[in-house]
């Protein structure tokens, strides 16, 4: 089956970098398809034999996206939805940064930068939908932005249940990209324990010591039988992609440890991957 994947997001969040990987890692890609001629292109990728059209990437503007989305439904297509995300003062960062205009300043549908982002965030509310595959770029470089999208579209592969454990600290912000979010800061926290306030949830003495605790124990049981239930569910309405984030306060020792219990158990049941966002000292791993 051929595959498109509609690129979109919010301006400033990494589409044109997105779709710079995709087109190294095959993608045919095309910016700024007029939504006129869209039926046509519909018809030219389910009935062309030109190979460039198995695998197509197509980037698309808040105000065309409906329209994108609404041509390919219905087609015998795989297509997939790639969502670029970012927090507010990130995108406005960026923007100031590079002085590049919003596109809704450009087509005068603001009259302010913080107005452009908030009205295109809008837009996006009434479309999104929870089988997209959401990628939040507030702290990702360009290695670990083209990492994410090699894993999740890689070429050949047929459309699978795959999960994100990602721990965080919550004074460095949350990930905008979770689907489910795990506060667990209510766990014995191994920082007031001075022995093992320089080790992480990496380490087997923090990890013993937040996952030995009672309160840990009884958490965990109630975990496994919610996520158990809930990825079956998933699975059944044919999500691909889902994140879980685990947050601690900042995101060295407690989070850390029940992203990695998470990690090993369901690694043997689904696609898996783990990220430490805020582990100091810590590259990203699988």
């Amino acid at each position: 089956m051929k595959r498109v994947i509609l690129v979109s997001g919010m301006s400033g969040a990494g589409k044109t970098s997105a779709m710079s990987v995709l087109e190294d890692m095959g993608y045919h890609c095309i910016d700024q398809y007029p939504v006129q001629l869209l039926s046509l292109l519909v018809d030219l990728i389910e009935n062309s034999n030109d190979i460039r059209y198995n695998y197509t990437a197509l980037a698309t503007s808040a105000v065309d996206f409906p329209m994108f989305l609404h041509a390919f439904r219905g087609s015998d297509i795989d297509v997939r939805v790639l969502f670029l995300d970012a927090s507010d003062d990130v995108l406005l960062h960026r923007y100031k940064s590079t002085r590049r205009m919003h596109p809704l300043l450009i087509s005068n549908m603001a009259n302010t930068l913080e107005e452009a982002i908030s009205g295109e965030r809008e837009m996006f509310i009434k479309h999104k939908e929870s089988s997209f595959t959401t990628i939040d770029t507030t702290f990702l470089s360009n290695k670990e932005l083209k990492r994410k999208i090699e894993k999740y579209f890689a070429l050949n592969t047929v459309p699978a249940f795959s999960i994100s454990f990602v721990s965080f600290g919550y004074k460095n912000g949350v990930p905008m990209d979770a689907d489910l979010m795990i506060d667990v800061r209510f766990l014995p926290n191994p920082y007031w324990d001075v022995k093992l306030r320089p080790y992480s949830g990496d380490d087997k003495c923090v990890y013993d010591y937040v996952m030995d605790k009672p309160e840990t124990q009884e958490f965990i049981t109630r975990l496994d039988a919610f996520l158990d239930y809930a990825f079956e569910q998933y699975v059944k309405e044919g999500k691909n992609h889902f994140t879980v984030a685990i947050g601690c306060t900042g995101g060295q020792h407690r989070s850390v440890s029940i992203t990695n219990y998470l990690y090993d158990k369901y690694s043997k049941r689904y696609n898996c991957y783990k990220e430490h966002r805020d582990k100091v000292g810590l590259e990203n791993e699988e």
